[in-house]
């Protein structure tokens, strides 16, 4: 099955209904309605996750030769997405936070700690989402409007972490199999990872669904999934932090750009114009259009309204 091909019509597919405007939004009600009921259904389903991936993992321990074995590949899968959240998560985005705004990037990750540690507890982008948004306002300086538009898209479509792990596991699984891969297949778990990635949902194990594709992508077995959902616990809390961590880093540098700009543009100066004219005279009323013969007389108050008449003669 072509999961790459279906992936990359689904996005076009859904470009060319975006274009038809309101006579599309019939069938874009329909998929997300479709969408929801899934993600119901998938809710229900993990309740009773727990029992299934316990007779799943149960069967692969006893079809293994060396129990051992499989438990030291499990370890350093873990370490190894482990290592791989941490250095992204504490070198490349506080790098790139740094080129782009020439600010300490630690001391923007501290402002926001305490989503951080909710991200781990909850596993869930979604749920982390409002507190994110106060924290990065109150403590990082990042206004309303800018956090209200980047965080909520970045807990739907940043997904960095999944898209690590993803990897990750796609390799692991390979290499259970001792199926190599060559830089065909290396291109096609990059590529499946990035835009299955992008539709996972913000949710526990959201990323595990969607790493069924990539396994189809590449041809391998997609029952090797029970061992990842068996460790998936601790490694998609690592997957969650990295995720929201991406997302305030994104506002953070939105704020610097439009701070920038602002701060180039040029403030006309108020000029203050000084009048000759007294202010009473400018508030009289216009002088009443008369006979052009008179003109005006000044009187003994050195007024003018006396006027007399101009002779022709």
């Amino acid at each position: 099955m072509n999961i790459l091909g279906l992936v990359v019509f689904a996005i076009v597919f859904g470009v060319a209904l975006r274009k038809l405007g309101p006579e599309g939004e019939l069938l874009i009600n329909f998929f997300n309605s479709f969408n929801d009921a899934t993600m119901v259904l998938v809710s229900w389903i993990m309740w009773y996750a727990p029992v299934g991936i316990l007779f799943l993992v149960a069967s692969k321990i006893v079809e293994m030769e060396d129990v051992g074995t499989l438990f030291t590949s499990l370890g350093k899968y873990i370490v190894c997405c482990l290592l791989g959240h941490a250095i992204h998560g504490l070198l490349v985005l506080p790098l790139i936070y740094f080129l782009f705004t020439r600010k300490n990037p630690y001391r923007f990750l501290w402002g926001i700690m305490t989503p951080l540690a909710t991200a781990f507890g909850t596993s869930s982008s979604s749920a982390t989402l409002p507190l994110m948004m106060k924290c990065v306002e109150e403590k990082n300086g990042v206004s309303r409007h800018i956090s209200r538009f980047i965080l909520p898209i970045g807990a739907t479509v940043n997904m960095d972490g999944a898209a690590l792990f993803q990897c990750v596991a796609a390799v692991f699984i390979a290499q259970l199999n001792q199926q190599p891969l060559d830089l065909v297949k290396i291109i096609t778990i990059l590529v499946t990872a990035t835009a299955s990635s992008v539709g996972a949902a913000g949710i526990p194990a959201g990323g595990v669904l969607t790493l069924a594709i990539i396994l189809e992508a590449i041809s391998l077995p997609v029952h090797d999934l029970s061992l990842i959902l068996a460790v998936d616990w601790l490694v998609d809390r690592s997957c969650t932090v990295l995720n929201v961590e991406g997302d305030a880093f994104g506002a953070g540098l939105l704020q610097n750009y439009v701070d920038r700009t602002e701060s180039r543009s040029p403030v006309p100066e108020l000029i203050q114009v000084k009048s000759e004219t007294p202010l009473p005279q400018l508030l009289s009323a216009p002088p009443e259009e008369g006979n052009p013969l008179l003109k005006p007389c000044l009187g003994a108050a050195g007024d003018a309204d006396t006027f007399e008449k101009e002779s022709v003669m």
